[in-house]
């Protein structure tokens, strides 16, 4: 996946002149504090270095997880069509351009950002993303919810890690309350980053949200530690993102796990495929959450015929129907 092309431009006119060095140095710090988790009462991104640094390294990588997860909630909800986005912890405003990329009837958003250096550079991008009217509000975003109105899509992207457990579950409770029809929230593809979302999708679903996916169930997740689900975009390394990591490989995989919800019922798929399929000679072996709430891995074979052609077909994430 790439970014779209104007964001691919405005990003590439932001770091021209940035030295490659300082990139590096600032990228690497960058992804440090992300890796750890670092909770020391400073933004991850704090100065406009740390902010190029992420345009060129994060950026690309949050885009596809945000953007995919946003195509797989179109594919369960095909008629939503959201006219308002609110997105909380907006970063340079990366879901804004995943969201107009995804639903182009997008008119209105507000971008809650504390940072100022991130803050500063999203505004100057977003006059890109072709969004009539863009609102950024900076300060603490959970102290500044209750005066915002409700929006038809809350999005959350790379923000719970930032928290306390406390935290995690009151701005939960404001984003599904400012939630007119669907919430997203996305985090790492890691361990950590999945035991988030199963919290939050608990805490939904108290509330009585519809799970709209990947989950085809509202039942408990059927998964165990050291097992855990996530799923993963591949993403294009540009010049500038490869120089920056140091990196030969024109790609990378960006693995991610998120939760859409909705207010509305939502006909759920007869299961997601939650690894990567294996096909070998005659056979493809898929693991599948099912809508019965438990998992399985199914083997379908070429005497399947249809069944085996549609399973050919299925990639990570997929909805099966």
């Amino acid at each position: 996946m790439e970014l779209p092309p104007a964001l691919r431009d405005a990003v590439n006119r932001v770091l021209e002149g940035v030295p490659a060095e300082d990139l590096a140095r600032a990228a690497a710090v960058l992804s440090q504090r992300y890796r750890a988790e670092t909770r020391d009462g400073r933004y991850h991104v704090s100065s406009d270095l740390a902010a190029s640094a992420y345009l060129a390294t994060r950026l690309p990588a949050t885009f596809a997880a945000v953007r995919a997860a946003m195509e797989f909630v179109t594919e369960v909800q095909p008629k939503f069509s959201p006219k308002s986005m609110l997105d909380v912890g907006a970063g340079p405003g990366t879901a804004l351009w995943a969201a107009s990329d995804c639903w182009p009837d997008i008119s209105t958003a507000t971008m809650v950002e504390g940072s100022a250096a991130m803050r500063n550079w999203g505004e100057t991008l977003a006059r890109e993303a072709g969004v009539a009217e863009i609102v950024w509000q900076g300060g603490n975003a959970a102290a500044e919810l209750s005066k915002f109105a409700p929006h038809d899509l809350v999005t959350l992207a790379y923000v719970l890690s930032e928290l306390s457990t406390d935290a995690q579950d009151a701005l939960v409770a404001k984003l599904w309350a400012l939630t007119t029809d669907t919430l997203l929230i996305v985090e790492p593809g890691t361990p950590a980053g999945w035991l988030r979302i199963l919290r939050a999708r608990d805490a939904l679903i108290r509330a009585g949200a519809n799970i709209v996916a990947p989950c085809p169930h509202a039942s408990a997740c059927p998964l165990t530690s050291p097992d855990w689900c996530h799923f993963a975009r591949r993403v294009s390394r540009s010049r500038i993102h490869r120089l920056a990591k140091g990196a030969e490989v024109p790609w990378e995989d960006e693995k991610y796990i998120y939760v859409a919800v909705s207010r509305h019922a939502v006909e759920a798929p007869q299961a997601r495929v939650i690894a990567p399929p294996q096909q070998a000679s005659g056979q493809v072996m898929l693991k599948l959450c099912q809508s019965d709430g438990g998992y399985m891995d199914r083997r379908v074979t070429r005497r399947e015929g249809d069944t085996y052609k549609s399973a050919r077909r299925l990639a990570w994430g997929d909805a099966v129907r």
